[in-house]
């Protein structure tokens, strides 16, 4: 689900006409049409029935829009409350660390379109090593990080957090486990992130028996299990972000994963303000849509 499907979902039930609805949107009706339709398929039931004649609302869609327009007028309320010109000209850098925003990125990036139609984005690769030193010197303005400690002299806000997998070679013992425990992974070789903060420490070994694998950033991490033989550890997207034919992704115990807008602080130009209020407004808006 996301936050432009509900609102043409919303636009659909106003007008009740899918061809008027397209136009407010500025969207061709049969693209419309078929975000309409995945937005059903995500809920599992339709919002609308349609005839040649007309359009109405089912009695999910009853049920579901009023909720649909709350959450949407909670999000423009939280970005609203920035105090920031509509055009910001200019660029905004913003470092990446593996899959950054994940799932939650169309969203944050409407926003802050809508917000600064002006306003290019530009992403620059992190890795573990470099992930705050890059906003530290002014590499990039804000950076998505895999937020493990040590950036107490930054400013973070947390966006995503996310349960745990354990990265599995294909042919292991593993790969068919339902879910696994530290001890089920223990005394198994791991890969290393590379990176000198102490909570990484949850996420590899810094050196193994028998010689030390070790990986930049986390796209790297399945390649590196595929090839070695050892196991990984990463967050749940990287099922999605990262799908690799030689590893399984097999849910574990242990601590979340935790992304975080980092910028630095007392920095409050307009494009960096807009870009955390968007990123906490579509964070609070998808932990209220799952419960979390």
């Amino acid at each position: 689900m996301d936050v432009r499907a509900l609102r043409y979902a919303v636009t659909l039930a106003d007008t009740l006409h899918f061809g008027r609805a397209a136009q407010l949107h500025f969207i061709a009706a049969q693209p419309f049409g078929r975000r309409i339709q995945a937005l059903e398929r995500e809920l599992g039931t339709p919002l609308f029935a349609r005839t040649s004649r007309r359009v109405a609302l089912t009695p999910a869609g009853e049920r579901f829009l009023p909720r649909a327009r709350r959450l949407l007028a909670e999000l423009d309320d939280l970005v609203d409350r920035v105090d920031a010109p509509r055009e910001v000209p200019g660029v905004l850098r913003i470092g990446v660390l593996g899959f950054g925003l994940a799932d939650l990125w169309p969203d944050v990036r409407d926003l802050v379109e809508a917000r600064c139609p002006d306003l290019v984005l530009d992403t620059v690769e992190l890795t573990w090593a470099d992930q705050y030193d890059a906003v530290r010197t002014g590499e990039v303005d804000v950076a998505l990080v895999h937020d493990v400690g040590g950036a107490d002299d930054l400013t973070t806000d947390r966006v995503l957090v996310t349960d745990r997998v354990a990265v599995v070679p294909v042919r292991s013992d593993l790969a068919a486990a339902p879910r696994l425990t530290g001890a089920d992974v223990d005394g198994r070789r791991l890969v290393s992130p590379v990176g000198a903060f102490a909570g990484l420490a949850e996420w590899g070994e810094r050196a193994g028996a028998r010689g030390r694998v070790t990986v930049r950033s986390p796209a790297g991490v399945a390649t590196a299990v595929a090839t070695t033989g050892r196991l990984g550890l990463h967050a749940e997207p990287a099922r999605r972000f990262f799908p690799h034919p030689g590893v399984r992704y097999v849910p574990m115990d242990g601590p979340p994963a935790t992304v975080s807008v980092a910028s630095r602080p007392g920095d409050h130009h307009d494009a960096v303000t807009v870009f955390r209020a968007a990123a906490r407004a579509v964070a609070r808006l998808d932990r209220n849509r799952t419960g979390t």
